[in-house]
């Protein structure tokens, strides 16, 4: 039932954002859930959470869309956010992104801009570049995993590392390693 409540949730903000023409991006769980499905739907992991890459210039635009999905923006310790009305739980938060800019001071890079991103099914999802990217540079176990799920099924191999940081290159490269390849 939880996993039903996030697919409500990601098809009323994307088709809101879509029909407003606000351009967005799907990343994180849901992004590596719909490119590993691409491969094997078999080995797609299921997430319980929302992340939308949006450019910050268009933030009024998407608090508008999302009222029409019957969300309400909020900011929460300096994380954008769209709550349910009927639900106004962070944990039940489609989060955001914004594209372009680092998700935290500490990252090596900013996160990928709309532009790139894919159309898989009828949803926008980050490029497989920058969500790779994203991933590395967060590095948290939930990311790790992520990103072993892209290896075992073949979107992700060595050929990725050269057009890497020295440091995002030496994660993949234990990651890759580990997975025998």
């Amino acid at each position: 039932m939880a996993l039903d409540d996030v697919t409500v949730r990601l098809d009323r903000i994307c088709t809101a954002l879509r029909e407003a023409s606000v351009p967005y991006a799907l990343v994180g769980g849901q992004a590596v859930a719909l490119w590993v499905a691409t491969k094997d739907p078999a080995a797609v992991r299921t997430t319980k959470d929302v992340d939308i890459l949006i450019r910050r210039v268009d933030l009024p635009r998407a608090r508008a869309a999302a009222l029409n999905a019957d969300m309400d923006y909020f900011e929460v310790m300096g994380v954008g956010m769209f709550l349910d009305r009927s639900d106004p739980n962070p944990r039940h938060a489609v989060h955001l992104v914004w594209a372009g800019e680092k998700v935290r001071p500490e990252h090596e890079l900013p996160a990928p801009t709309v532009e790139g991103r894919h159309v898989l099914g009828d949803l926008h999802v980050v490029s497989l570049d920058g969500l790779v990217r994203m991933k590395l540079m967060a590095n948290r176990d939930q990311d790790r995993v992520h990103l072993r799920d892209m290896i075992d099924v073949g979107l992700l191999g060595r050929e990725v590392i050269d057009d890497l940081p020295a440091e995002l290159a030496g994660r993949l490269d234990v990651l890759l390693t580990e997975s025998g390849r």
